[in-house]
């Protein structure tokens, strides 16, 4: 079992600097690790991002633990692997469907925030986004695209006190697209916000930090469990996760993640998935601890 990481940018034979951690312990549990020039995929030369990992002699099973990927640079990476008989743990099909939110809604949308979205060009189209907008009524609610949100830009770019109030609707959501830039995954996505339980505010941006946590699932069975923020008190919350753990059985992906919070009226919610190779491990997180039940379930499994 390998796991593939990002190089270094400045040295392409050792990990990229904020990787350091998992790497060691990924090695501790018993993985054999690869390094790849995340630059160089995203550039469209595969052959040479993949030119410091060796072949395997029969075909092995990996997982990518690096920066987020575009279902394009995926698809390339995961092809380029299987070349050297090395097979992600997810496809490019499981990969986009846990990295896009309108292709996991349909499994989640009985424990997640109302929400809808533009297809194609209809992001342009205020026609279009306004008439999306009107089935929120006057209720507030968050604009994001397939894959992130501005919420570090809370209150410029991401939070709409009024879903109503199509003055504004539009001032957010221009800053919105603005601000994501050439990084705007696929559309936009309108979601009805969910007054969460506070935890905190955020030291830097003072966003509002809710009580959230980060859940690995891998072949449908849970790995780990992991507070969301570094910052505030969890206390000792007690969590029954059955309703989550039986969504999971439906998601249409090997390895990924949940992230679930309680709102004010104290029930808990699914925030959105993601793929399990691209979500990243909380500061708080005991990295040996997370490889060596990853590698444990994997085992059980294969």
């Amino acid at each position: 079992m390998r796991v593939i990481f990002c190089d270094s940018v400045f040295d392409h034979k050792l990990i990229e600097p904020d990787y350091e951690e998992e790497i060691k312990a990924a090695k501790l549990a018993g993985f054999i690790t690869s390094l790849f020039s995340f630059e160089d995929l995203t550039d469209g030369k595969v052959a040479r991002s993949l030119r410091y990992v060796e072949n395997a002699e029969v075909e092995e099973l990996a997982i990518y633990r690096g920066w987020m990927l575009t279902p394009l640079s995926y698809g390339l990476l995961y092809h380029g692997l299987l070349n050297k008989k090395i097979k992600l743990i997810n496809t490019p099909a499981e990969f986009k469907y846990c990295h896009y939110l309108p292709e996991y809604y349909p499994k989640i949308n009985a424990l997640t925030p109302k929400s809808n979205w533009t297809v194609g060009q209809e992001m342009n189209n205020w026609e279009v986004i306004n008439s999306l907008t009107d089935e929120f009524g006057n209720y507030p609610i968050i604009v994001k695209d397939y894959v992130k949100s501005e919420k570090h830009n809370w209150q410029e770019a991401c939070f709409i006190p009024d879903a109503s109030n199509k003055d504004n609707v539009k001032k957010i959501v221009e800053r919105f697209i603005e601000l994501r830039g050439s990084a705007l995954n696929e559309g936009l996505v309108f979601r009805k916000f969910e007054e969460l339980e506070f935890l905190t505010e955020h030291s830097k941006s003072g966003m509002p930090l809710t009580k959230e946590y980060r859940l690995f699932f891998v072949f449908g069975k849970l790995v780990k469990l992991f507070n969301y923020w570094d910052e505030g008190d969890y206390g000792d919350t007690i969590l029954d996760l059955t309703p989550f753990i039986d969504v999971a059985q439906k998601i249409d992906s090997n390895f990924f993640t949940m992230d679930i919070a309680k709102n004010t009226n104290d029930e808990w919610i699914i925030i959105e998935l993601g793929d399990g190779q691209t979500a990243g491990l909380p500061d708080n997180a005991n990295k040996e601890e997370f490889y060596m039940e990853l590698n444990k379930n994997i085992g059980q499994h294969v």
